[in-house]
């Protein structure tokens, strides 16, 4: 069993601003925009639309009405049926090629922090945070396993915001099953307090990383028993244990 851990989510770049988390770990999981043409027969929600369900603790209005690129896709999310990720750039997707079925891919997010109230195991102003993760059910798919793939194959990445474009450019696709899939009530740190730019130990000490430069911006790549590590501070939500004693 391994972990790979990669980027996602609302930024300063796309769509301009991140989604908060609290000082109880709880946070709003908001995409980043939809920049592709999509197909005409598929339903492509908004900000607007998934603020209006979720009610987001974050200003969506300026872009309301533009398209969100829903991916991952997070099964008791608005809009979604599954648990898909589609990617199409080769830093990322050709780590996740390299995962086996049982494997884990986690998701991480910058994240704006409080303000006010702030708790010890938060650095200030943002930092970096576990959102979720899928156990794999399947080996990862390139394009041309899944172009001859089976309806129901195809019909499992329906809803995949890759394959709702109107060309598709995934460079590998990936299911997680329903059992050991998830995204997270609480966000788990992967920063350290002093700053959202330096990475606690799960980056510097359980991960291949070193946890110099954008860090937070790679993917992480965890063992056997780091990844067991990840998976038990996320259930404990021990976040004592993210950082050096």
């Amino acid at each position: 069993m391994r972990g790979l851990a990669i980027n996602v989510g609302a930024n300063t770049n796309e769509p301009g601003f991140r989604a908060p988390v609290d000082a109880y770990g709880h946070f709003d999981f908001v995409p980043i925009p939809e920049d592709e043409p999509t197909r005409e027969d598929v339903h492509v929600p908004t900000y607007g639309e998934l603020d209006g369900t979720l009610g987001f603790d974050v200003d969506v209005s300026d872009v309301a009405d533009v398209p969100v690129h829903l991916d991952p896709e997070f099964r008791d999310y608005p809009f979604c049926e599954g648990y898909t990720y589609g990617d199409p750039y080769g830093a990322k997707a050709g780590p996740i090629s390299e995962l086996e079925a049982g494997d884990f891919l986690f998701f991480y997010a910058t994240l704006d922090t409080p303000s006010e109230d702030r708790p010890d195991w938060q650095p200030p102003r943002w930092g970096a945070f576990l959102v979720g993760h899928f156990r794999l059910a399947r080996d990862p798919l390139g394009p041309e396993a899944f172009a001859a793939a089976g309806e129901p194959t195809r019909a499992a990445f329906a809803n995949n915001a890759h394959v709702k474009r109107e060309t598709f450019d995934a460079r590998v696709l990936v299911q997680g099953d329903a059992w050991g899939s998830e995204l997270y009530n609480a966000a788990v740190p992967l920063s350290a307090r002093t700053a959202g730019s330096e990475a606690n130990r799960l980056v510097t000490e359980l991960s291949a990383d070193s946890g110099k430069g954008p860090w937070w911006r790679r993917p992480l790549h965890f063992d056997h028993d780091a990844t067991e590590e990840l998976l038990d501070v996320h259930d404990t939500q021990a976040w004592d244990r993210c950082f050096r004693a």
